[in-house]
């Protein structure tokens, strides 16, 4: 049975139906929290316990940590960036585990940014190391997946694209918002995964709406690559890609053949200047709500609450 586990500056909390009640533990990062799964058990079933609106959450995931994350991996997101989902590579990118922001947290936008995008994901945490060359397989996921979160890779666009600097432009402060909490899930909960629909709206407006179905390269393949690499540990965070309805689109094919034609600058202020006209980007005081959950809230991560606000 799926725990959902929150976190304060001070404490660590597991989230019932009629509260939420402290876990006993010296715990103070994510990594130490999920060795401590008898203090978690001992939680869950506790009566002392405190209205959970009365709690000041933070992310569940501590930093530092690894964050990586998966570059376009939902059939809807590849199609509407231009590419071809039957040939598209499973890839990789990191984030700082500086940008993990609250799931309340405001998201700066820096002075320098103009087009700043969002992408709800649902984030793999860790609960074991995965050395380079782990075994990953569909019967051992659970073994090395401990939970679930909801996550935004928010993403400066102005700064990503011209020069095709993931790292920089999905890096600064607050741009991972997480939580608000971090879904324990069993093997056989795990196995729901591709139940799981995302959400995410603007000032109430629903701008992304997708199940997994629609992810190409689901856990249990993405791992088996990562691992190829890339250690994993106790605590890391693996963002799984989002689906279509983020503020950016690849324009018309038309469009890119004459713009690729044309010197690379030129071809990104045109780019831009079209771009800026687009009303969908994050607006100083926009509110950004995400949800990840089964249809039948059997399986669900909570909702985030973030508002977006421009550095002065």
């Amino acid at each position: 049975m799926s725990v959902s586990v929150l976190r304060t500056a001070d404490a660590w909390w597991v989230w019932t139906p009629a509260g939420a009640a402290r876990i006993d533990t010296a715990a103070t990062t994510t990594s130490a929290l999920l060795a401590d799964r008898q203090a978690i058990a001992a939680a869950a079933v506790s009566s002392d316990l405190v209205a959970v609106d009365s709690l000041s959450r933070v992310s569940p995931v501590t930093a530092p940590c690894r964050v990586v994350a998966q570059m376009t991996n939902f059939v809807s997101h590849v199609k509407d960036s231009g590419m071809d989902p039957e040939t598209v590579p499973l890839t990789f990118f990191r984030k700082a585990s500086g940008s993990i922001s609250g799931p309340y947290d405001d998201v700066v936008r820096p002075a320098h940014v103009r087009l700043l995008d969002y992408e709800v994901e649902i984030g793999l945490v860790f609960g074991r190391e995965m050395p380079v060359g782990t075994e990953i397989t569909a019967d051992n996921l659970a073994d090395y997946i401990a939970g679930l979160v909801v996550t935004n890779d928010v993403s400066a666009r102005d700064v990503q694209l011209p020069k095709t600097q993931f790292y920089e432009a999905k890096s600064y402060p607050t741009f991972t918002p997480v939580g608000p909490a971090l879904v324990l899930l069993d093997a056989d909960e795990l196995k729901r995964f591709t139940d799981l629909r995302l959400r995410l709206w603007v000032n109430g407006d629903m701008r992304q709406d997708m199940t997994v179905a629609d992810m190409i390269y689901r856990p249990v393949e993405a791992l088996r690559e990562l691992t190829r690499f890339q250690r994993m540990d106790a605590g890391d965070l693996l963002l799984t890609g989002t689906p279509v309805g983020t503020a950016i689109s690849a324009p018309p094919k038309a469009v890119q053949f004459i713009a690729n034609l044309l010197p690379a600058a030129v071809k990104w202020k045109m780019f831009f200047q079209g771009q800026a006209k687009n009303p969908k980007y994050l607006q100083d005081g926009d509110l950004v709500e995400a949800t990840i959950a089964t249809d039948d809230s059997a399986i669900d991560l909570g909702r985030q609450r973030t508002v977006v606000r421009y550095a002065r």
